[in-house]
């Protein structure tokens, strides 16, 4: 699965791929909201290769998805299936440099698209660290609408945190 933005390429990730996606993963800022912590010089290799492996969006695996601009990677969008049915679930993660530029905007409304689209899914959901504003603008932003608030829901990183729940409909795209 290829396909490409007025700016962005989005398509799976390859082997010399690593270090771009290692310098978005080894920032303790980007992995703070994460469920993982920032990648090491010893796991870089085996997290990159999770994500080369997954390469197509089918029940009970995630789909990772490489964000190119121009040659360089600087984002990362994943996909997996809920247990609802033709429900799935979106992560995504930029580099902290392109912050601010609309990339992650124009790479996740286009992933959207093409799920309703493509891929014919009844529902699209993202859950999120409540403490990400990034996150929370991004979500709206596309047309997802926020659905849920829960307090201290979620132990994460020795400590309990909110969660969010942002959904849409295809009758939700702008």
């Amino acid at each position: 699965m290829k396909f490409s933005t007025d700016r962005l390429t989005i398509r799976p990730f390859q082997s010399e791929d690593l270090h771009d996606v290692f310098h978005i993963y080894k920032n303790e800022e980007t992995c703070k909201y994460l469920l993982h912590d920032k990648w090491t010089d010893e796991n870089m290799l085996k997290r990159f290769n999770e994500k080369v492996e997954n390469r197509s969006l089918v029940k009970g695996t995630t789909l990772s998805l490489a964000v190119v601009n121009q040659t360089k990677v600087i984002g990362d969008l994943s996909v997996w299936y809920t247990d609802m049915r033709d429900t799935v679930e979106i992560g995504y993660s930029f580099s902290e440099e392109v912050s601010g530029k609309g990339y992650a905007t124009e790479a996740v409304s286009s992933l959207v698209r093409m799920l309703f689209h493509e891929f014919q899914v009844h529902r699209i959901q993202a859950n999120l660290d409540a403490r990400n504003i990034a996150s929370q603008k991004l979500c709206e932003c596309i047309g997802m609408r926020k659905e849920a608030h829960f307090i201290q829901d979620f132990w994460n990183k020795n400590e309990w945190t909110d969660s969010l729940i942002y959904g849409m409909l295809l009758s939700d795209l702008k």
